[in-house]
């Protein structure tokens, strides 16, 4: 093949590896941008990249079955943007889990921007990470990270499985952090139960239902600012692992 060929080839090859992330991963899906404007996106950073590193067009030109190289590179973009995805899932459970608390376990919302329904306390940490992601920069760590896999992994790399034990680590760190940024909130609200199931029993004739909806709701809006407020460090840590986190457990061969 001639060099314009194999150039074409490898910038398909690294669009399939950064595509994942900015297609169908957030924060970027959180934003109001059409799918097709991130994927030329995907395809404008595959440009640049392939004309900053030559090499690039040189192993896409080697490498093996073009069906296979398709296959591979789309892989290791899974398993990069599985990162993002997990972060942002334990965010919206953690925020469900507060919802189920204080009596908001069928109140959901719209989200306009990906047509699905989400919890309403888990939307509000959503949408709180993805502006301390760019906030901080973490955009640019992205890009370091897919530049610096092509050193790691170069293309012909295919996924052979994971770590499991690190994958599991990996996920309980990021739901026990996700959990750390509701804690004050969560604390708050079993205090209010506590305290109305005692009332309960030494008033029997009282609402409790009613009286502990209105009650719990109250605290949930009180204290979820607060939970923002504190919630920086847990953020970034967060933040950090959903984009380095992936690459400790995936398992490759060329």
């Amino acid at each position: 093949m001639n060099s314009v060929t194999d150039a074409v080839l490898a910038v398909l090859l690294v669009t399939l590896r950064l595509g994942p992330s900015l297609a169908f991963a957030p924060p970027f899906t959180l934003l109001r941008v059409p799918v097709i404007v991130r994927v030329l996106l995907a395809i404008g950073l595959s440009v640049w990249l392939v004309s900053a590193r030559q090499e690039l067009t040189v192993q896409a030109a080697v490498a093996g079955p073009f069906v296979a190289l398709l296959i591979s590179e789309l892989l290791v973009g899974v398993g990069i943007a599985l990162g993002l995805q997990l972060a942002f899932a334990a965010i919206l459970w953690a925020g469900r889990a507060v919802d189920i608390q204080a009596g908001f376990g069928l109140a959901m919302l719209a989200d306009p921007t990906t047509n699905a329904q989400t919890p309403l306390a888990g939307t509000i940490l959503s949408y709180g990470a993805a502006a301390i992601f760019f906030s901080v920069g973490a955009q640019y760590d992205l890009i370091a990270l897919w530049a610096a896999s092509f050193d790691a992994l170069p293309i012909g790399y295919t996924l052979l499985g994971a770590d499991l034990p690190a994958v599991a680590r990996f996920v309980s760190t990021l739901f026990l952090l996700a959990i750390g940024l509701v804690g004050v909130s969560m604390l708050a609200i079993f205090l209010a139960d506590l305290v109305i199931a005692i009332l309960s029993r030494t008033l029997p004739q009282m609402n409790v239902l009613l009286l502990g909806f209105q009650v719990k709701a109250m605290i949930m809006l009180v204290t979820l600012p607060i939970c923002m407020t504190l919630a920086l460090g847990p953020y970034l840590r967060l933040i950090r692992l959903a984009v380095t986190g992936p690459a400790d457990f995936w398992k490759f061969a060329a």
